[in-house]
């Protein structure tokens, strides 16, 4: 028993349908739920994966089912597919939304399933996603793995305790966003220092892009790297000491710690 079922086939959904197809993965052993046919159909002919608008049919006999949707919903599909999953003890349910527990999800289950939770975030789109990986209480060491390795098809993968889920959800799973937003706002100071946003878009995207490949390639700490490029008396530290006495620090600190206590509400 080799498939895997991805419910829902949303943004998250298609991007991990992409990268494990990339892999290796043979899509006819890939089955993908969606409530819209037509989203299905597009799927289908774009990726070579099954089709299904019901969930129960589409987790017979796999190994591994990926649920991505929206938080609110994840309870009603795993008890939608739950008695399908307990006849067949060798699946792993995989939960790819944010602030629901493992525990959550096994009192649905039989006892003893395996669950394993996963905060994503939206690079996986392109392959550079990061995914933490927290196990439930009944996951095997190879169940695990099989996890980790379909999931490294979309990026980078960390194997966390689940109790460090909700701060991995501000920085990593949200934290695209605040990236996005940095990237916004830059481009618009460009185009208010008189670059034509087109200019202005590539020079702040390249430069943020080249910036997250130094601290990966090189193993430094961003703080030398900041200093790297901060000669004395010069424009890079005239700007870094504006950003600092705007509050960008605090800002982040009191934004993470708002987005993990989000995740934390999410879960109750």
């Amino acid at each position: 028993m080799s498939s895997i079922a991805v419910i829902g086939g949303g943004k998250i959904g298609e991007a991990l349908v992409s990268g494990l197809i990339a892999n290796g993965v043979d899509p006819k052993d890939i089955n993908v739920t969606n409530r819209n046919s037509e989203r299905g159909h597009y799927l289908k002919e774009t990726y070579g994966v099954v089709p299904f608008t019901d969930n129960v049919s589409a987790v017979d006999e796999v190994s591994v089912v990926f649920v991505c949707v929206k938080p609110k919903d994840v309870v009603k599909v795993v008890g939608e597919i739950a008695e399908a999953i307990d006849n067949n003890t060798a699946t792993t349910v995989v939960s790819m939304a944010a602030g629901i527990s493992n525990a959550v999800i096994e009192e649905v289950l039989t006892a003893g399933a395996p669950v394993v939770r996963v905060m994503p975030n939206t690079p996986m789109l392109v392959g550079k996603g990061m995914s933490v990986v927290a196990p439930g209480r009944f996951v095997g060491e190879e169940q695990l793995k099989e996890v980790v390795e379909l999931l490294e098809a979309v990026g980078a993968v960390r194997v966390l305790t689940e109790s460090d889920m909700d701060a991995v959800t501000a920085l990593s799973g949200s934290s695209p966003a605040y990236i996005f937003l940095i990237a916004e706002t830059m481009i618009d100071a460009g185009v208010h220092l008189g670059l034509p946003r087109d200019v202005a878009k590539d020079l702040a995207i390249n430069s943020i892009y080249g910036a997250g490949a130094m601290m990966q390639e090189t193993g430094e700490e961003p703080s030398q790297l900041r200093a790297n490029v901060s000669s004395p008396a010069g424009t890079t530290i005239a700007a870094i000491r504006e950003l600092e006495e705007s509050g960008l620090r605090g800002a982040f600190y009191r934004a993470t710690k708002a987005c993990a206590d989000r995740s934390a509400e999410l879960g109750k």
